[in-house]
């Protein structure tokens, strides 16, 4: 599974910088300032999130732990709800979808606390 996160790592890191582009060079002229920032905040939360990722499954390559699964998810989710829902918000003008980005938020608390524990408890 940790090369999954890996994976899903430099994927979402990947779909982060195109989304940064194309928040800069393709939005600029056709968002408001404000719905650009909604839009940039996403893209910046899922590059962070995309590297942690990364950490995910280089810690569980060097000492797999059960509880690195569930800050892998947790990010996942987290990057799919918050980023998903600023990304929605910003191109839709509904801001009703910001009642989901709290939940990300939730799911970004739980994925680094569960690695900070995984990695706290692999540590000899």
């Amino acid at each position: 599974m940790m090369r999954w996160w890996l994976v899903l790592g430099a994927v979402n890191a990947f779909l982060s910088v195109a989304a940064g582009a194309f928040g800069a060079h393709g939005l600029k002229s056709r968002l408001s300032p404000d719905l650009l920032v909604i839009f940039e905040t996403g893209a910046r939360y899922h590059m962070y999130h995309a590297l942690g990722l990364i950490a995910v499954g280089l810690l569980g390559t060097l000492r797999p732990a059960p509880l690195l699964n569930g800050a892998g998810w947790a990010m996942l989710v987290g990057i799919l709800l918050f980023s998903g829902s600023l990304y929605a918000l910003a191109l839709s003008g509904v801001r009703a979808l910001g009642a989901i980005t709290p939940l990300g938020g939730l799911g970004f608390l739980a994925g680094w606390a569960l690695l900070a524990v995984a990695a706290w408890r692999s540590t000899p």
